[in-house]
């Protein structure tokens, strides 16, 4: 385990860090032996949208075995009926995607082939879920569980003695629209299929999955159908609408039947490699080895003190951050790039799925911080969607850009790759794949729309609200969005300024900086909100900046402090400091939330998982106002920073609707981890992380070595609680530090980071100068 090595790598240390903080021998000896995937609860977040999944898999892999339920995106912890246990399911997804080859046991006849008729009934008290395992015992009598590898999905069926035991495997019905799909029945152990499906969102680009399912033991009988016509005894189908295949076994002796099935996004070969890398095990080794995977992951992350829920909420989040991006390529290394051609990974995994526009805020960096040897293959997998396909990508779903969402999100993310090291040797061809994205537009006949609205913006320093324009490209259009994409393009060319400066391009640093500021161009100098601009330039939309239009998911209100290259120049804009302070107060409902802070979390904040417009507070749910509890650390009032990031953690509870709104590939999640430890990146796409008060007494970090010469982080507050929560003071190796955030750069050099704290604030990070810095 990563956590042994790191302790005898810090003893030289414990002398120190003990000064600080001494647990209890029971607590040490509690610390150092749980299990910390049993502190992980898959069913948070699968109920009120958070569109988590609570099925097998392993950390980044390219299955996720889990059951359907009938919701759009998998599983509603509401609904009482599994369609079938599918090969693929994206995290907090607010579209559905994936749930391709549902596969179902069944006992007597088959009698029907849509899987919401033949679903089967289940009780949450017959089924239970950890990281690497799922288990179920439907109403059928059957006994599901799964497992995973990093590229199959592995079944266990326990059926009660019947000749009749059938296995469903239906590839024409999935969470998305099935465009076509073919069975095939190998032999009487075997069968292959191939997927056609489209539809994230808007898009409608198609792509294909090709699996092979192995059975342990032979199959007494089988059959195929379409549509509602089932042919016993049939090997083959093929052609759009249901297609599906039937196996059974004789379970009068033995009763279970095991079964593997592999994914390839490349071909039924690759679907074999992937088949063959997994074969020889038993499920309850494989499991085993699921379970190591999670916890070798999780045991880079050790806290102490909190109580059973805090611990719970937070593993949990942990976990979710590590579930993606996901393999794309295959056990050879080959995977289909964005060109439809095939291509073979040298040197390094290829991942895929994108969810750049919620992701570059906060998992990217936990990734970078955590998993900085797999962050590094993902930044180096967006590289070649360039140069295989073309373009950078905005967000990717297996081999095809989807364009969902709208700004530039992939350059904050790979600048931050940059920023925390992760592009070594590849520093100019990520520079010149950021470069041409952000001073163009992707060619007209490609399925890229990158910076649509680019050519108004570099014109005239903004991207003009055109309501109603119609769609140039599957996707969202930046059109539709013009005031916060205003932002986000600003936000972009202010981290690549950042960027070109660190590679000696100054001109274009230069140019990208002053380009940062193009944030002015959208403020209302008589609302003294952003507002969105027409065509011709005027302001368009009411001047109600909680019934503003052109944000993309939110408000003027909540799209306010997106600006964290240059928060000075907002506070400024808005009146200065006092101004900004008092619009911070309203907008989270400040006053209350110091008497109530859980019920203005909930009752103040909250309006629903996709409520995101005419409002005028804060949306814990969403993306676009996910730093602004930071800002305050910018205003001279960091404990309202702690007041308010503490309010909304209480968000996260351990229960099935203890997510607050979509995941999003683990961006809420990494959200949590964050503002859980007190290191939060309120820059992204630069190397800034802002402090606050942990919600820990005690957490340690393992980090890579050739990343962190130190090889771990120890971040203290002993007796922190909801009483005593006010940073008093700070110190980094026993050094008194005053600021209210601290550099990549130090991070890489540090080994504690000590907070005391107290129940009243205190003039820590008051000074003029404590405040993070602008970057323009």
């Amino acid at each position: 385990m990563r956590w042994t090595r790191w302790l005898r790598v810090c003893a030289a240390g414990a002398v120190a860090v003990s000064a600080l903080f001494s647990p209890s021998a029971g607590d040490a000896a509690e610390s150092h032996t749980d299990r910390l995937t049993d502190l992980v609860n898959p069913f948070i977040g699968t109920q009120n949208e958070g569109n988590t999944f609570p099925g097998a898999t392993v950390p980044f892999g390219m299955v996720q075995l889990s059951p359907d339920t009938g919701h759009s995106t998998g599983y509603d912890y509401t609904q009482r009926r599994i369609r079938g246990f599918s090969l693929v399911h994206l995290s907090g997804v607010g579209c559905a995607i994936g749930g391709d080859l549902p596969v179902l046991p069944t006992t007597g006849d088959v009698t029907e082939t849509d899987y919401a008729r033949y679903a089967a009934p289940f009780r949450h008290a017959d089924e239970e879920a950890s990281p690497g395992y799922y288990r179920v015992r439907l109403g059928s009598g059957v006994q599901a569980e799964l497992t995973a590898t990093r590229r199959t999905g592995v079944q266990r069926y326990t059926f009660p003695a019947t000749a009749k035991a059938n296995v469903l495997l239906n590839a024409g019905q999935a969470l998305h629209k099935n465009v076509s799909s073919t069975v095939e029945i190998l032999d009487d152990r075997t069968v292959r299929t191939s997927i056609t499906g489209s539809g994230f969102c808007r898009s409608s680009r198609p792509y294909t999955v090709y699996t092979v399912t192995r059975f342990n033991r032979p199959f007494t009988a089988q059959g195929t159908w379409h549509q509602g016509a089932i042919t016993p005894g049939g090997t083959r189908t093929s052609g759009p609408g249901r297609n599906g295949a039937y196996v059974t076994f004789d379970a009068t002796g033995d009763r279970t039947v095991e079964a593997t099935t592999a994914l390839s996004y490349v071909d039924a070969h690759g679907a074999d490699v992937n088949l063959a890398s997994a074969q020889g095990r038993s499920f309850d080794l494989l499991r085993e080895d699921a379970r190591r995977a999670w916890e070798d992951r999780l045991d880079d992350v050790r806290v102490q003190g909190g109580g059973d829920t805090l611990r719970t909420t937070f593993y949990s989040s942990l976990y979710r951050s590590f579930l993606a991006p996901n393999t794309g390529s295959d056990a050879d290394g080959r995977y289909t790039g964005w060109d439809q051609r095939i291509h073979r990974a040298k040197g390094f995994t290829y991942y895929q799925n994108w969810s750049l526009w919620d992701t570059y805020r906060t998992q990217s960096q936990l990734l970078g911080l955590l998993a900085p040897r797999e962050a590094r293959d993902m930044a180096l997998s967006v590289l070649k969607i360039d140069e295989d396909g073309g373009w950078l990508p905005k967000w990717g779903y297996g081999p095809v850009e989807t364009n969902i969402m709208s700004g530039d999100p992939v350059t904050p993310y790979l600048t931050n790759a940059y920023q925390q090291g992760l592009l070594k040797g590849q520093e100019e061809r990520a520079y010149r794949a950021l470069r041409k994205n952000a001073d163009g537009v992707p060619p007209p006949d490609s399925m890229y729309v990158g910076r649509e609205a680019n050519r108004e913006y570099l014109a005239r320093g903004f991207a003009p609200y055109i309501k109603g324009r119609p769609y140039a490209k599957p996707g969202d259009s930046d059109y539709h969005h013009g005031a916060s994409v205003t932002l986000e393009y600003a936000l972009s060319d202010a981290m690549l300024a950042q960027m070109a400066r660190g590679l000696g391009h100054h001109a274009d640093a230069a140019r990208y900086a002053a380009r940062s500021r193009n944030y002015r161009t959208v403020f209302d100098r008589s609302t003294r909100f952003f507002r969105a601009r027409d065509a011709a330039g005027a302001f368009t939309g009411q001047a109600d900046p909680a019934r503003s239009e052109g944000f993309h998911e939110g408000t003027a209100w909540q799209y306010q402090w997106l600006v964290p290259q240059d928060l000075r120049g907002v506070i400024g804009l808005i009146g200065g400091k006092k101004a900004a302070n008092d619009r911070l107060d309203a907008f989270f409902a400040y006053d209350r939330l110091l008497k109530d802070p859980a019920g203005t979390a909930r009752n103040v904040w909250v309006n629903g998982p996709y409520a995101y417009y005419n409002a005028d507070k804060y949306n814990p749910q969403n993306e676009p106002d996910l730093i602004a509890p930071y800002t305050y650390l910018s205003t001279g009032r960091p404990w309202q920073t702690t007041d308010v990031v503490h309010a909304a953690l209480t968000l996260f509870t351990d229960g099935p609707t203890g997510m607050t709104g979509n995941d999003d590939l683990g961006t809420m999640s990494a959200w949590n981890v964050f503002s859980s430890i007190g290191l939060f990146p309120v820059q992204p796409g630069y190397g800034t992380w802002g402090l606050s008060t942990p919600v820990f007494d005690r957490v340690d970090l393992v980090l890579d070595r050739a990343h962190y010469p130190r090889g771990g982080l120890t971040v203290t507050a002993p007796g922190t609680s909801d009483r005593d929560r006010y940073v008093r003071t700070v110190r980094l190796d026993g050094a008194d530090y005053r600021r209210t955030y601290v550099t990549t750069d130090t991070l890489r050099r540090l080994g504690t980071l000590a907070f005391t704290v107290g129940a009243r604030p205190s003039e820590w990070g008051t000074a003029a100068d404590a405040a993070p810095p602008s970057l323009g």
